[in-house]
């Protein structure tokens, strides 16, 4: 007849068991909260292509009616005149400026003028590297009235992995709509809009830029996190029946156990 497993045994359980707990609950929570952004960013893209689509662009909301829960990724149009010689160029990625590949530029950031005075950065689209002097790209800095249609963005949040800017190098790699705007002296909407793809004299930047197929892997990531979690249980199962297991053997060895 087997040995009871001894009390002192399930004892020793308690703090392994207790550890796997808490594991398990962060496991767990994070598959949880993968599963919410996988919500959240099917929502968000749903809500870029409708908007990408919107006929006809809507006007600029004034200062004060800015509100990014509302308006961002709004497709507006605006007419007004490009300061070229206050453009900024902000470090970038570009997969679709060629076809194929992906290449490291600059995103070329502009302020526009309108008729009543106010200015409105524009991020006017991507160069490559070779072309960040404005002067090898001379047909693409159209002077007079211009027309544009994009969609809103607010300011892109600086990340850790994302360098500081140094604005006395003219050194950028976020759109920093304040930043840039203290930097050059100006003051600017509380947001920016994105060009879309109509194509820029010399084709050179190329707008459009903004991606409405944005990256969707939460599902991937709440299967890893929950997997991670079946397999800290069946850890924990193999090493409590070995430790029960052993102590029973042990006791059946030595009866005065």
């Amino acid at each position: 007849m087997p040995r009871p497993v001894r009390p002192d045994a399930v004892r020793s359980l308690a703090a392994p068991a207790l550890a796997s707990l808490i594991c398990l609950a962060i496991l767990l929570s994070l598959g949880v909260w993968q599963l919410q952004r996988k919500g959240e960013k099917e929502a968000l893209i749903g809500r870029i292509v409708a908007r990408s689509r919107a006929e006809p662009p809507a006007p600029l909301p004034a200062r004060g009616d800015w509100n990014p829960a509302r308006d961002e990724f709004e497709r507006v149009r605006v007419t007004g005149t490009l300061l070229n010689d206050q453009e900024t160029l902000v470090h970038g990625l570009a997969a679709g400026a060629v076809p194929g590949k992906a290449l490291q530029g600059f995103y070329v950031l502009t302020p526009l003028k309108r008729d009543d005075g106010s200015l409105v950065l524009v991020n006017r689209g991507f160069v490559p590297t070779e072309l960040k002097d404005a002067a090898r790209r001379e047909a693409g800095q159209v002077a007079g009235s211009v027309t544009i249609t994009g969609m809103l963005r607010g300011p892109e949040i600086r990340t850790m992995f994302v360098p500081a800017p140094e604005p006395a190098k003219g050194e950028w790699f976020h759109r920093d709509i304040d930043g840039i705007a203290a930097a050059k002296g100006i003051t600017v909407m509380p947001y920016l809009i994105e060009a879309d793809a109509t194509p820029n004299p010399g084709g050179w930047p190329k707008g459009g830029q903004l991606r409405v197929d944005l990256p969707n892997n939460h599902m991937q990531y709440a299967f890893t996190w929950f997997g991670i979690a079946a397999c800290l249980v069946g850890v924990f199962g193999v090493f409590a029946w070995k430790r029960l297991s052993e102590d029973r053997h042990g006791a059946a060895g030595n009866p005065a156990a």
